[in-house]
């Protein structure tokens, strides 16, 4: 596991336990993806791998009609932390560089 729901919850400064479940599967969709788009699994030691999901989430759960597309303010950020993780780390990613 990349990221807790704790975590989570921190960086969205949501403290409720309505939307756990939500959370909970955001957070899976998240890990999911890095790791489909890298072909790396990443722990909860690499803060850039932490950052890349927090970052995702965080769109996903402010614009959830838009769910698996990242939105155009967060697109370049979500590139750049994938490519970055992509080429250090060795994976394969997709080279259209759709998010």
């Amino acid at each position: 596991m990349i990221v807790s729901l704790d975590e989570v919850k921190t960086w969205l400064r949501v403290d409720f336990s309505d939307d756990d479940a939500l959370l909970s599967t955001l957070i899976g969709a998240a890990e999911q993806y890095l790791e489909n788009a890298t072909g790396v699994e990443f722990d909860e030691n690499n803060h850039l791998a932490k950052l890349f999901c927090m970052t995702l989430i965080a769109d996903w759960y402010e614009n959830r009609e838009m769910i698996g597309k990242a939105t155009d303010q967060t697109r370049p950020i979500i590139q750049s932390i994938l490519t970055q993780l992509t080429y250090s780390y060795g994976g394969d990613s997709d080279e259209s560089g759709a998010v």
